[in-house]
């Protein structure tokens, strides 16, 4: 893998992680959902609560009119804020609008679907990139953004920058990761052992 051969520290994080699990799906819907309730909240934390979520529906699974016809009370009683339920809220709406059928989305070029996403209020680029590099496992993703890839590279790479300057410089490190960019940013979580889900 090229990654190896231009990056030694990368090699190493790879050279001493565990093998990478599929997580690919096509329920994007469902995925979509997962990454909103994540949102800002750790990953056992998020995990509780979108168990939680799931509960409140036949099979535990919210589909977008269920989701929509659900009170206020008992999406809180989940452990979802009311900005979380109005982003769900928005997410089923977009979905029962026909908006999310899985063989147009991953027909999408990645920049057009992180365009098409974040239409809906409470989606974000980090929110899609999630969504690219698990549900999709798109090869080639880097989310700057994310506070555990910050953090990670920070640590391994010695940064010291902050702000524009720190992802200038993570941007720059990560070019010699292409075309697998994805890959190496879920070594970077697991050696935190913090991957998103």
């Amino acid at each position: 893998m090229a990654v190896l051969a231009n990056d030694p520290i990368m090699a190493d994080i790879i050279r001493r992680g565990r093998p990478l699990t599929s997580s690919r799906s096509e329920d994007l819907y469902y995925k979509l959902l997962s990454a909103i309730v994540s949102q800002q909240l750790s990953t056992k934390v998020a995990a509780v609560i979108f168990r939680r979520f799931t509960a409140l529906f036949p099979e535990d699974y919210p589909h977008p009119q269920l989701v929509l016809e659900a009170p206020d009370e008992l999406l809180r009683g989940a452990g979802l804020s009311f900005q979380k339920i109005g982003y769900v809220r928005n997410v089923a709406s977009f979905a029962a609008a026909g908006h999310m059928a899985h063989a147009a989305i991953d027909a999408m070029e990645s920049e057009d679907l992180i365009k098409h996403l974040t239409q809906i209020k409470g989606v974000g680029r980090w929110t899609v990139e999630m969504l690219l590099m698990f549900a999709l496992e798109r090869p080639d993703v880097f989310p700057v953004d994310d506070l555990g890839i910050q953090n990670a590279m920070k640590r391994h790479y010695g940064l010291a920058e902050s702000g524009k300057a720190l992802l200038l410089r993570m941007q720059g490190i990560a070019e010699s990761w292409r075309p697998y960019r994805t890959i190496a940013s879920k070594y970077l979580w697991q050696s935190l052992d913090n991957m998103p889900k």
